[in-house]
């Protein structure tokens, strides 16, 4: 996290599970985080659950932060 103010001119999204063992290390840069930032918590996933159960990926706010910020 040395280099996180790197980002301050980038838009950020983080995308955890609210039952990740990780989730702790995701809000620490979403707190560290200067610029714009988005954080997604996915209710009762874990970190692994997000890789392939579509069910639980959030691909609707995915689309909206992508069309919004890449330009």
């Amino acid at each position: 996290m040395d280099n996180i103010d790197e980002l301050y001119d980038t838009p950020v999204l983080l995308i955890t599970g609210t039952a990740a063992h990780s989730k702790y290390f995701s809000d620490n840069v979403y707190a560290k985080i200067k610029g714009q930032k988005e954080e997604i918590a996915v209710p009762n996933a874990t970190h692994v659950d997000l890789y392939d159960q579509k069910d639980k990926i959030p691909f609707d706010r995915l689309a909206k932060f992508f069309d919004e910020n890449l330009k």
